[in-house]
């Protein structure tokens, strides 16, 4: 797979420029994943719409090249492709893709809404996130990229999304250790620097009142914690599951749109839980758009919170739990 991606690469940038474009929310998996493929080669360029507070910070410290895209951007004359990091649907990307341009898909996660044409290119596996992806095609095709600033890029991205490694599997550690070996920066110091100089006190004083405000459900067979936040769901809800939830809900109302973001234990996917997939049916139902993997997703529509929280909760409460497999 990896050799089939670097050949459509390679004959991308032949044609011309070659974006590498990241998924609208701007976390730090497609951020890290986006700028580290386009450090491999100058037709690259990492692009998007958003890009998320902790991504924005680790830019700036790091001076990593990133250009934030306009809702109807401006395209090179001459496009080789388009390299699309960590979406699973056209409408992540946030932009309407220019027609006749061949792309290229790079992602992990279980749920897809990609149609495909003779030109395009799927490069889909089975890991805990996209930075994997990209360590693993730049360790083989193009290890001089590999330094210290990509490196923690991938690496940030990889703890992001495995929920600070309680997601993680073997390969996903061994990716971990693969990073770090050679590395010129100490992992704890690393760590500390995303966790206390990346979240602001403003920030750390709004997740602390939506973990006041959560509440402790059974939701049929499964225990849920949810609550509302003005910021970081994502950080939120993984706390909670920290501290013992099975899921975790966070629901946050902007703009007439209701953004609900859910969390869930190692032994509660392995028990019956796929969150992508839920957000995925619920976004189906009612016109929004959603999914994710099976521990971690997202869902956005245009209905009010309770009613989002509500049919959450409603088909988690379905959702039959099969202790077996644990």
């Amino acid at each position: 797979m990896l050799t089939e991606l670097h050949e459509w690469i390679t004959a991308a940038c032949s044609r011309g420029a070659v974006p590498v474009l990241s998924h609208r929310n701007g976390d730090m998996d497609t951020i890290g994943s986006g700028i580290a493929l386009a450090a491999s080669r100058p037709e690259l360029m990492a692009c998007g719409t958003h890009i998320g507070r902790m991504a924005k910070r680790l830019c700036e410290d790091m001076k990593a090249p990133f250009r934030q895209l306009s809702q109807k951007p401006s395209w090179p004359e001459k496009l080789g492709g388009i390299i699309i990091v960590d979406s699973a649907g056209p409408s992540q990307t946030g932009l309407e893709l220019p027609e006749g341009v061949p792309l290229c898909i790079i992602d992990h996660h279980a749920t897809s809404d990609w149609d495909f044409s003779s030109d395009d290119f799927e490069c889909r596996l089975e890991m805990r996130s996209t930075t994997q992806i990209i360590y693993e095609y730049l360790n083989q095709f193009s290890p001089k990229s590999l330094t210290d600033n990509v490196r923690k890029l991938l690496l940030a991205g990889l703890i992001t999304d495995t929920g600070r490694f309680r997601h993680a599997d073997g390969q996903a550690l061994a990716t971990a250790a693969s990073l770090m070996d050679g590395a010129g920066f100490e992992y704890q110091s690393f760590i500390e620097y995303v966790e206390e100089r990346i979240t602001s006190p403003s920030e750390r004083g709004a997740m602390i009142k939506a973990m006041a405000r959560a509440n402790n459900i059974e939701a049929g067979p499964w225990n849920l914690v949810h609550t509302n936040s003005s910021t970081l769901e994502g950080r939120v809800s993984g706390a909670l599951v920290g501290l013992g939830a099975e899921v975790a809900m966070v629901s946050r109302h902007r703009d007439g749109k209701t953004r609900i973001t859910v969390r869930a234990s190692r032994l509660s996917t392995r028990e019956g839980v796929h969150l992508g997939e839920m957000m995925q049916t619920l976004a189906r139902e009612h016109g929004g758009e959603g999914g994710g993997h099976d521990g971690a997703a997202g869902l956005t529509v245009s209905i009010d919170r309770i009613a989002a929280e509500t049919a959450f909760i409603n088909l988690l409460a379905k959702t039959r739990r099969n202790e077996n497999e644990s």
